[in-house]
């Protein structure tokens, strides 16, 4: 067979230096990602795979190997820490001449059938995740984050709409000495009792947690579980009017600024001593301004996450 010519390891680069990351966005990869609640779940991952390019005579990387060491190990194999872990050294080892440091970003949808609140339907809701990995001077840093999708009210307009139904109230019973159970009941049923209503909007929480390496599959549920279960409002799938009513009733319970969803949900991470540290956004999709109300918080480690990390 007839030698290729190979420039990258018989050319020197036209500029010396070294590079802090090189390497591939977009792979599509099929893996087998263990979830530490609901087991095995088949994914298909959109990843990038970098290293970083220490020597600064080298034109450049083994890009193809970096491919088809990702292709090839995760063919057999469960993605979980442990597994997750091995991969990170055997990619380093696959550019131990020229690299000293690993790179990966995962990103996938995550789907979960859920019950309805109250009829016997259920549904698929997809949350958007991402894991990241990261090989550096021997440590191994493991990331997860993932999106939830939720409800939020407004408590400020929630406000208004009740003075508003009080006002109206009092102006239609006026004339009223005395009033009957019965004619109340009447006024708040007819289209008078929703005389004025607060405004809602779907709205999006975003957390980050640095994992625990000791841990063996990923905690993805039980993080999606937390958010939901701290916010209360998560968005639904399948309903029928029992389940609109009783979301109704949890939005009417669950007023909601932005800055009180971030609350809720540090103080639930908190409560979590196996994540090392976290950071979290969310994100109101205003129906009353042409923007949006945002928060973030983190847990404030020394050295740890910081608002400023992500955006």
């Amino acid at each position: 067979m007839t030698n290729l010519p190979d420039v990258t390891s018989n050319q020197n680069p036209e500029i010396h230096g070294s590079l802090d990351w090189v390497g591939m966005n977009g792979i599509t990869v099929p893996l087998q990602f263990e979830d530490s609640k609901l087991g095995i779940n088949n994914i298909e991952a959109r990843v990038n795979t970098y290293v970083n390019l220490v020597n600064p005579k080298v034109k450049g990387i083994h890009m193809s190997r970096l491919y088809l060491a990702l292709s090839n190990f995760f063919e057999n194999q469960t993605l979980n820490v442990p597994a997750l872990t091995e991969f990170l050294s055997h990619l380093l080892d696959s550019h131990h001449d020229i690299s000293t440091q690993v790179f990966l970003n995962f990103e996938f949808d995550f789907l979960i059938k859920r019950d309805a609140l109250k009829s016997d339907n259920s549904g698929w809701k997809n949350y958007s995740t991402t894991l990241r990995a990261t090989l550096k001077d021997n440590e191994v840093v493991l990331e997860l984050a993932t999106r939830v999708p939720y409800s939020s009210t407004c408590p400020c307009s929630a406000a208004l709409s009740r003075q508003l139904l009080q006002q109206a109230f009092s102006t239609d019973f006026a004339d009223k000495d005395s009033l009957n159970i019965e004619d109340v009941e009447k006024w708040l049923l007819s289209e008078k009792g929703s005389f004025a209503t607060p405004h809602s909007q779907r709205s999006q929480a975003t957390a980050w947690i640095k994992l625990n390496k000791e841990m063996g599959a990923f905690p993805l549920t039980d993080l999606i579980d937390l958010i939901e279960n701290a916010l209360k409002t998560p968005v639904q799938t399948a309903v029928k009017r029992a389940d609109e009513q009783e979301f109704a009733r949890l939005n009417g319970h669950n007023l909601m600024f932005c800055e009180d969803a971030a609350r809720r949900l540090k103080q639930a991470l908190n409560a979590q001593t196996q994540y090392a540290d976290f950071w979290l956004k969310v994100e109101h999709y205003e129906s009353l301004h042409a923007h949006d109300a945002v928060a973030l918080a983190s847990k404030g480690v020394e050295g740890g996450y910081s608002p400023a990390n992500y955006t």
